[in-house]
């Protein structure tokens, strides 16, 4: 049977984190996961020990944002989402407020990675390509990712 939309329903800004029905992980899960993928990196770069020496400015970064990513999650879940009093220009305001903190934390990612990786040699810029994969910004294992370059 066929429903008319529910025109009374406003709109609402959603996050993959707030999906009705997806477990959410622990805070504890969470750093688990942070520090799996931070030494699967690590490891599977086989640094040089001239490398290692640039290794710390790369893995702060790393924890730095997921940091932030997780501290924006926990935002998010303690703020109320009733969308009939939380304001659409508001709400798009929170949005580039984490979107800039983001793109600090991602900016702070690329230069301390910068002396690391002018050093690696093919097969390692070849791992580290594979193995940073997942922590991408928004990566779900198991989901894939579709852009549009409009």
């Amino acid at each position: 049977m066929a429903q008319a939309p529910d025109a009374a329903r406003p709109m609402q800004l959603a996050h993959a984190g707030d999906m009705p029905g997806r477990h959410r992980l622990s805070a504890e899960d969470i750093q688990a996961f942070t520090d799996a993928r931070v030494a699967a990196l690590h490891a599977g770069l086989k640094l040089t020990p001239d490398q290692e020496k640039l290794w710390p400015p790369v893995e702060d970064a790393m924890r730095n944002l997921a940091k932030v990513r997780r501290d924006q999650r926990e935002a998010r879940r303690g703020r109320d989402h009733d969308p009939v009093t939380e304001a659409a220009p508001d709400a798009i305001r929170a949005r580039a407020d984490a979107l800039a903190a983001r793109s600090d934390a991602l900016r702070k990612l690329a230069d301390a990675s910068q002396p690391l990786y002018a050093t690696l040699d093919p097969a390692q810029k070849q791992r580290a390509a594979m193995l940073s994969r997942p922590m991408r910004a928004g990566h779900h294992p198991g989901q894939h990712r579709h852009h549009r370059d409009d």
